[in-house]
């Protein structure tokens, strides 16, 4: 059983109104239109039923798969039945959980398909031991001569090409007991640093007394008053130095948990086995670090022009996020206006695409504005099989909004396409590639505003807002994914990890990655600790991936036309039929060269003339 459906999380800020409008409230154009799942909660339930009923069913199949080609296809497209019906049910039931919180029946509703899905994970989990079992060369005969499974070939050869890796059924089944042991330190770090730790009280920048917090502290870091930037940076990564045994031992813990996985598949790495579930080479990983580390001259230049313009000696890690400009220019914007300027920034992808959005944006797959009870954020939905996306806006009028309109449009697009060219079993597309059309529309948006920008200080703040976004969506994240790869390759080599080695190496990254215009306190050398992603098993390295390839892509659309857009189109239409790799390569984008790198430094180096340009 796979599960296609994807979701993408952009969390906003929640808007400040004291009373909410309720659901009945806000006009009809403006909700998502559920009844392209089901028509009613009965026809839900009616659907709840009859899979719940038919698990059974794959047990006609266990032990038979090898027997007979007709019976392997007969067992996937069984799967594909019950896999169609599960996305729609749990597409169902979260979107209107999602619409108000505050309705028990849907979380009920929500609940009982995570469980049945969770059944049927279970019913079909001898299928892949079982294909592996079947001799390669018969498998690959029975391919050629019946054409029903040779739509399932690269499914195949993706279950083969992990053969190596995969134990049999008694030690896969222990390991998958293990695996909740597995995720103690994630759950420990994740319950200690948001429910547990404590924060410092501190002044904020009208002398009241504030108790620093997560949110506080992201806040603080773009006050104009530097004073309390500084008492802020510090009060916050306090509670991180106090407890950093602690923090060091669950990090740590986690690591040994992803080492001891890859030894058990006989992986050479940790890093190799994070990568290999997508296919994605180490030689992808190596040469996106191996590139930015020969291309930080944008980075140092931004830095320097950001201390020449704060009037500072040198800058400190709490002056990195502040605007350099005059706050008073906050343009409004409309959700109707931003649809309009969302659709003229990405009219160069065709009548097609623009006609696909015009449809998303009229026929109700966006539910717009916040209400009483409903979920806080953003996110596309992805696609249940057959059925359109949807999208959760928390709209507020502000300019982060219609980026995220973009954004968010992008996931949409992506999976809309891949379900319209691809069968079930493919109609996804995997997490290396999540974040490319996303942030392909937005680097199209952006281009856009600039372009049609009314004076120089709204030019100024989205220009800054580009240069701001490479920095943290691309060569922050490269510093992460550079300071994950040393720590796993001390542990694997047999070395112990204490606080101050750590500290030591963040402190290092920080400081060449930012070059030599800033000085990095003591406190920032402690962020390691405070990074949940640091848990999450080599991820960060795709939120860079992500955009050097979707800044290659829309360079190419814009400079080389209809053969670059026909190619576009193409890649988010090819959902998971191919590696992600490939289907990049196929697009014209080789995560293997420098190349997807260079375009986003080149980018970043000619907002950077812009910029200086209009100073």
């Amino acid at each position: 059983m796979e599960f296609n459906f994807l979701i993408n999380f952009l969390h906003s800020t929640e808007s400040a109104t004291a009373i909410l409008p309720t659901r009945d409230q806000i006009d009809e154009k403006y909700k998502w239109n559920l009844k392209d799942i089901y028509e009613s909660d009965e026809q839900w339930e009616r659907d709840f039923d009859w899979t719940n009923k038919n698990l059974i069913r794959y047990s006609d199949f266990k032990g038979k798969l090898s027997s007979s080609p007709s019976s392997l296809y007969a067992c996937l497209k069984l799967d594909e039945e019950i896999g169609i019906k599960l996305e729609r049910l749990f597409l169902y039931a979260m979107l209107a959980k999602d619409s108000d919180m505050r309705i028990t029946k849907y979380h009920a509703m929500d609940d009982k398909i995570k469980n049945l899905f969770a059944r049927a994970l279970s019913e079909s989990s001898f299928i892949k031991p079982e294909i592996l079992s079947i001799d390669e060369k018969l498998l690959k005969k029975w391919i050629e001569e019946n054409p029903e499974l040779k739509i399932f070939e690269h499914h195949f050869d993706d279950l083969l090409r992990e053969k190596p890796h995969t134990l049999d059924s008694d030690k896969e089944s222990n390991l998958a007991l293990s695996s909740e042991f597995a995720q103690v330190p994630y759950n420990t770090y994740s319950i200690f640093t948001n429910a547990d730790m404590k924060f410092p009280f501190i002044k904020d920048e009208n002398g009241n007394e504030i108790q620093m917090s997560h949110g506080r502290y992201y806040a603080a870091m773009y006050s104009k008053d530097r004073a309390y930037r500084e008492r802020a940076f510090k009060a916050y990564l306090t509670p991180y130095k106090e407890y950093v045994n602690t923090l060091n031992s669950l990090f740590t813990g986690n690591l040994k948990a992803n080492i001891f996985y890859a030894k058990v598949r006989k992986y050479r790495s940790a890093r190799e086995a994070a990568l290999s579930k997508n296919n994605i080479p180490i030689s992808v990983y190596d040469n996106l670090v191996e590139s930015v580390n020969q291309n930080f001259a944008p980075m140092y230049r931004w830095a320097k022009i950001k201390k020449e313009l704060l009037g500072v000696d040198k800058l400190r890690p709490y002056d990195i996020y502040v605007t350099l400009f005059d706050q008073k220019y906050e343009r409004k914007y409309s959700y109707d206006e931003a649809v309009n300027i969302v659709l003229n920034s990405l009219e160069i992808l065709g009548e097609d695409y623009t006609n696909s959005l015009q449809k998303a944006f009229n026929e109700r797959w966006i539910d717009v504005y916040e209400t009483a009870g409903k979920r806080s954020g953003a996110y596309s939905s992805g696609t249940a099989y057959g059925v359109h996306p949807y999208v959760m806006l928390n709209w507020t009028d502000l300019l982060n909004d219609v980026f995220t309109l973009a954004h968010e449009m992008g996931h949409s697009m992506h999976s809309y396409y891949t379900a319209l060219a691809q069968p079930f079993h493919y109609a996804n597309y995997s997490i290396f590639l999540a974040e490319v059309a996303s942030t392909f529309n937005e680097s199209l948006l952006l281009d856009y505003l600039i372009k049609n920008s009314n004076s120089k200080e709204e030019k100024l703040h989205l220009l800054e807002r580009y240069l701001n976004n490479i920095t943290s969506t691309f060569y922050r994240q490269v510093m992460f994914a550079e300071f994950e790869q040393t720590v796993y390759e001390k542990t694997e080599s047999g070395g112990a990890l204490t606080p101050e080695q750590l500290c030591n190496l963040y402190s290092s990254l920080f400081q060449k990655y930012w070059g030599p215009e800033i000085i990095v306190d003591e406190e920032e050398s402690f962020t390691w600790a405070r990074v949940p992603h640091f848990y999450y098993n080599f991820y960060v390295f795709q939120y860079a991936t992500g955009m050097a390839a979707s800044e290659t892509l829309a360079h190419k659309v814009k400079t080389e036309g209809e053969r670059a857009i026909e190619r576009y189109i193409n890649f988010l239409k090819a959902g998971s039929s191919d590696y992600p790799i490939n289907v990049l390569k196929k697009a014209g984008v080789d995560m293997n060269s420098p190349e997807p790198v260079l375009s986003v430094t080149k980018k970043m180096n000619s907002i950077l003339d812009e910029l200086e340009s209009l100073l």
